[in-house]
């Protein structure tokens, strides 16, 4: 399995969800991770405030340009904190 296929893999699932239950549940609150290694994960971010919401994230992934180890950078959309974009990979 290459790369791409790996990432389709992870379409609509939950970002570190267990992987018995990788779904979204209907009671829990989600952002759409748009572009990057990380691209159309969902976000749990269920009881984040709007000051934790609103400062972007760095997410460990072995899918991103450093490999094992590195991180994904992740900001809320302005105008649809729905959506958040990916900003760059770091190690």
């Amino acid at each position: 399995m290459d790369r791409d296929d790996e990432r389709e893999s992870l379409r609509r699932r939950v970002y570190g969800a267990d992987h018995e239950h990788p779904d979204p549940r209907p009671d829990r609150r989600y952002a759409e991770l748009v572009g990057g290694p990380l691209d159309g994960l969902l976000l749990d971010i269920t009881g984040w405030t709007r000051g934790e919401a609103a400062t972007g994230v760095v997410l460990p992934t072995e899918l991103g340009r450093f490999g094992p180890g590195g991180r994904a950078m992740y900001d809320p959309r302005p105008g649809n904190p729905a959506r958040w974009d990916w900003t760059g990979d770091t190690p």
